[in-house]
């Protein structure tokens, strides 16, 4: 699949008391490190030691699910709109809880999809959506960045083509990508990172 664009972004579209509201929501709730794997896991059954270490190699960071209307309800119009102008145009019907997350030093996610190959209840994440909710300079590092070679995907020895979402790393800007493309959020060397991940889902690509 060929696209226009990588990734569609909102620089400071989010007002900085919505954003500040978030902090201090998301930083009320219970906060778990964050897993890895399909759709399917429990994330409910806590990780052994094991299971611990080889998580952080792949991702280190802490994060609370979310369902708020309030949060929601501020964040759909912007993805209609990049859906839209950005000519993805997918179908898509519904949005899994939404991922609070926190990145203090040294902890980063690696390469990965948001997709996965088995639906689950007959859908996929179609569109991510990323929300910066901290001032860049509370952090350095933690950079969003994208594989632009996801075009050609089939053929991993290709050279990988890195972009770094540098116009919208300010607070209250909103990404939104398609979830199969590749990204990754790089270590944070300094402060904390505070964002909001989302992901709607729809019916799978014929």
């Amino acid at each position: 699949m060929l696209l226009e664009h990588t990734y569609f972004y909102f620089k400071e579209a989010l007002p900085l008391r919505f954003c500040n509201d978030l902090i201090s929501y998301g930083k009320q709730q219970r906060l778990n490190l964050a897993r890895i794997g399909s759709e399917t896991v429990d994330f409910s059954k806590p990780l052994n030691k094991k299971e611990i270490k080889q998580t952080k190699k792949i991702r280190n960071s802490d994060v609370v699910f979310l369902n708020d209307p309030w949060i929601l309800k501020e964040i759909l119009p912007f993805v209609k709109e990049a859906n839209e102008r950005s000519n993805w145009k997918f179908q898509f019907d519904n949005i899994q809880d939404v991922q609070f997350t926190v990145y203090n030093k040294n902890q980063f996610y690696n390469w990965h999809k948001d997709t996965f190959r088995v639906p689950l209840n007959g859908k996929i994440r179609k569109l991510s959506v990323s929300v910066i909710l901290s001032n860049k300079e509370n952090y350095e590092g933690g950079d969003l960045q994208f594989d632009n070679s996801y075009a050609h995907f089939a053929n991993p020895e290709l050279k990988k083509n890195i972009v770094t979402c540098q116009e919208a790393n300010t607070k209250g800007s909103i990404i939104v990508f398609p979830s199969f493309i590749t990204h990754r959020v790089t270590p944070v060397t300094k402060g904390t990172r505070y964002s909001l991940v989302l992901w709607y889902t729809g019916n799978p690509f014929i």
